[in-house]
């Protein structure tokens, strides 16, 4: 296998399969924000959906070989875990 092939092979599995099996799974955790009964559903929900969107971000990186969308992921998960541990605490806190 060529290294054009292998290329050609992964630019297609993003487009058509990896990044429409995210997007489907971005809609299913924005119906558990909206329908969640509780706080802590809500906000398993955001963090599912941030978690998403850096593997969104990883797998672009991927397709087009621009490596810095992997620092600016590596960013954007570090700052969701925060904010996550903010919560956390607040609903700790609240109850």
């Amino acid at each position: 296998m060529t290294e054009a092939t292998a290329v050609f092979i992964v630019e297609n599995l993003n487009t058509w399969v990896i990044v429409p099996l995210l997007a489907l799974a971005i809609v299913f955790a924005f119906y558990r924000l909206i329908i969640g009964p509780s706080l802590p559903d809500r906000v398993v929900a955001i963090d599912m959906m941030s978690g998403i969107a850096v593997a969104m971000m990883a797998a672009y990186s991927v397709a087009t070989g621009e490596t810095v969308f992997l620092d600016i992921a590596l960013v954007v998960a570090l700052i969701t875990f925060l904010g996550t541990i903010g919560f956390a605490y607040y609903i700790d806190k609240r109850q």
